[in-house]
């Protein structure tokens, strides 16, 4: 049994490639996968900056290689991890450590949605849901205990940071020009946080945006109106001449402007104003950077973190294959017990007309013998498993039969079903206090 992962993420794919990549929906996908019989088990991960496939069982690399074949990537915008580089690979996700932004949060929750959404389309089983779960606990783990996650490092998320600082965001109105791609991240990271109005030269897209984030849609040609209503004006169009003059803002009276646009939206000599702040995108820069140093030292202290709990994960998988090997070992026990605790009783009762009483003891004795017999081989596959020698525990789970072993000369289910309904006639004629639970 071995781990291995494909990664297609943004360090060697772009968006499209990514987008290109995903074909079908998850339980298809992992249906698709868990066709092929060296494979046991089977997890994916999707965000739009990462596509990964983790596999278990065995032939793990070349299936991957074939697996991305198939899908149509090309070898330059994927790697393939196995074993250890795996495990460390899925904690250093969960944790933000291989996200755009270090150390983001949002990883943590979709690296939760899809271990919940392939164990119910069936991929995750004993392995991978002990991986999953560790590297769940590894994430939450690293942010509680460093700041990986402190600081915003995007642009429209420090803006509402230094916003938020500087001027507080409480209790106020602001006006937000712009409904594109920075203007829409700006809305969202201020939804809920203040009284916001969004306009847009296309009416429609800002009313999309504003409904979308709970604020009121204005005209773009009423924009003098809502500065003076507003206690924070926020640009960020593309418009290549200044939106909010100088003028405009000695008339409205307004205090604080952030311009996040390139060009710039508001006229360079607002900043002049007295009792006027302007904050600009270069501010912001310089605060982005900031809050991505401090996050970069915090990096050294995650991975402490992930080596520490990369062990421990280790160590239980390791115990988890012994636990594999042991239960392979006493499936086969069990099926050769009851063959023979059943041929032994229709035996004696040929013979001595014994009653179905006679079961507990039989069961009691085979129950007893094989707990002693395998009492030292399961001693030896736990010692095996600690020493890592994984290749012993492998022999030993084919010699039994491993967990789909069925027993070629197990009695067939008619012929259980015929003794057991003699026992339950003979529990009749022997009356209440001969019954035995056995049967």
């Amino acid at each position: 049994m071995e781990i291995s992962c494909l990664v297609i993420s943004h360090k060697k794919a772009s968006i499209k490639d990514i987008e290109k990549a995903w074909h079908g929906n998850c339980c298809n996908i992992i249906n698709k996968i868990l066709s092929n019989p060296d494979i046991e088990e089977c997890a994916l991960l999707f965000t739009c900056n990462r596509v990964e496939v983790y596999v278990v069982g065995k032939n793990t690399i070349d299936f991957l290689y074939k697996f991305a074949d198939e899908m149509g990537v090309s070898k330059r915008i994927y790697d393939v991890y196995v074993g250890k580089d795996c495990l460390r690979h899925i904690l250093r996700v969960a944790s933000g450590l291989e996200s755009m932004i270090v150390g983001e949060d949002q990883i943590l929750g979709q690296v939760r949605f899809f271990y919940n959404v392939c164990k119910d389309c069936g991929g995750i089983k004993d392995v991978l849901d002990l991986i999953f779960r560790k590297a769940i606990h590894v994430g939450t783990k690293v942010r509680r205990f460093t700041k990986i996650n402190k600081g915003s490092v995007s642009i429209a998320s420090a803006g509402v940071e230094l916003l938020e600082r500087e001027v507080g965001l409480k209790g106020k109105k602001v006006l937000l020009i712009g409904a594109g791609e920075m203007g829409t991240s700006v809305a969202r990271n201020l939804a809920g946080k203040v009284d916001l109005y969004i306009a847009n030269r296309t009416f429609e897209r800002g009313e999309r945006l504003a409904k979308e984030v709970g604020a009121k849609a204005v005209r773009f040609e009423e924009i003098e109106k809502y500065v003076k209503m507003c206690d924070i004006v926020i640009t960020a169009t593309s418009a290549t001449d200044p939106i909010i003059t100088r003028d405009m803002v000695e008339r409205s009276g307004v205090k604080v402007l952030l311009d996040i646009a390139l060009p710039r939206n508001v006229e360079e000599s607002v900043a002049q104003l007295e009792d006027v702040r302007l904050y600009t995108i270069d501010d912001l820069k310089r605060l982005s950077e900031e809050n991505l140093r401090r996050r970069l030292k915090e990096v050294e202290k995650a991975e402490k973190i992930i080596e520490e709990e990369l062990r421990q994960l280790e160590e239980s998988l390791k115990a988890l294959r012994a636990r594999k090997a042991i239960r392979a070992m006493y499936r086969r026990a069990e099926a050769v017990k009851r063959e023979e605790v059943l041929e032994a009783y229709n035996k004696l009762k040929a013979k001595y007309k014994v009653d179905s009483s006679v079961m507990e003891i039989l069961e009691n004795f085979a129950n007893s013998l094989i707990k002693k017999f395998l009492s030292y081989p399961t001693f030896k596959l736990k010692e095996f498993a600690k020493e890592g020698k994984l290749e012993l525990l492998s022999i030993f789970e084919s010699v039994f039969g491993g967990d789909g072993y069925v027993p070629n000369y197990e009695i067939e289910k008619a012929e259980i079903e015929e003794v057991e309904k003699t026992c339950k006639r003979d529990k009749t004629e022997l009356g209440r206090s001969h019954s035995s639970n056995i049967c």
